[in-house]
């Protein structure tokens, strides 16, 4: 994980093409917004908001951002964990995904080949509630 602002920075300002940097600067804008973290990078192309710990029942150890998103070319990926983690956020994230706009879903990301292709007050609506769920099922220390 990087925690330097500016390798967040310098990373989306790389984002090509120009209309993959613009949504790339607009989600990064509503990841903020909604969550009130600053980005840091996990990885070379994941930008993830908050951070959180936790042990499988297998006795792996995680330590992951708790919400982010990776411009990529074709699509953008969003991680939208808390939809993943429990039957009540599952159920709130499907009707959230029914008002949303073309997408499409893969084990445990959400794809989008542009904004424009989405509502973005129904995305925020999304990201909001994933985050509270991931609040929830994954308290702060």
């Amino acid at each position: 994980m990087n925690a330097d602002p500016a390798a967040v920075a310098a990373f989306i300002e790389a984002v090509e093409p120009p209309a993959k940097h613009a949504d790339a600067e607009a989600l990064d804008a509503l990841f903020r917004k909604v969550t009130g973290e600053s980005p840091r990078l996990w990885g070379p192309t994941i930008i993830g908001y908050g951070e959180y710990r936790t042990t499988y029942e297998s006795g792996r150890a995680v330590h992951w951002m708790r919400s982010g998103f990776s411009p990529r070319k074709a699509k953008h990926s969003l991680y939208l964990n808390g939809g993943y983690c429990d039957a009540a956020a599952a159920t709130e994230r499907a009707a959230i995904l029914a008002r949303l706009g073309k997408h499409s879903e893969g084990k445990s990301c959400l794809y989008i080949n542009k904004l424009a292709d989405v509502d973005l007050g129904v995305l925020e609506e999304m990201i909001a509630a994933d985050w509270q769920a991931m609040l929830r099922i994954y308290p702060p220390d």
